[in-house]
């Protein structure tokens, strides 16, 4: 998952509000969704409240996280030239999330249409949210 995904659906309530986000619920009820530490950081990230914060970030612990490593960063920086040289441009941040989704098979659930064109260069797998709730 995006950090906007799982920013919108830490800011809305109710099913219907966004594809992506009822998505994402699904996912949390399968068992399936992740994080990764830099995704955590970006939620986190901005909190005011020192008790929203905390309640926050006791709530996300529940997730595992996909673990980078040294290869993940090398794979990252790559990914980021392959696209610089495709005319793509990105965050570093979009570039690790990409290495991490590639190296562990796993699907990205984003809001970022940045994705899209990471995809085409790249070849990482996208989730397209489903059209309602089963």
């Amino acid at each position: 998952m995006d950090t906007c995904v799982w920013s919108l659906a830490l800011r809305r309530d109710g099913p219907g509000a966004d594809p992506a986000v009822d998505e994402l619920r699904r996912l949390i009820q399968e068992g399936r969704a992740a994080l990764t530490g830099v995704i955590r950081q970006e939620v986190l990230s901005g909190i005011r409240h020192r008790s929203q914060f905390e309640r926050l970030r006791d709530r996300l612990r529940s997730f595992p996280d996909v673990q980078a490593t040294s290869v993940d960063y090398e794979t990252a920086a790559a990914m980021f030239n392959q696209c610089r040289a495709a005319g793509i441009q990105g965050s570093n941040t979009d570039f690790l999330i990409c290495a991490l989704a590639y190296r562990h098979r796993i699907s990205v659930l984003t809001t970022d249409r940045d994705f899209l064109h990471y995809r085409d260069v790249l070849g990482i797998s996208l989730t397209e949210a489903r059209s309602k709730i089963d």
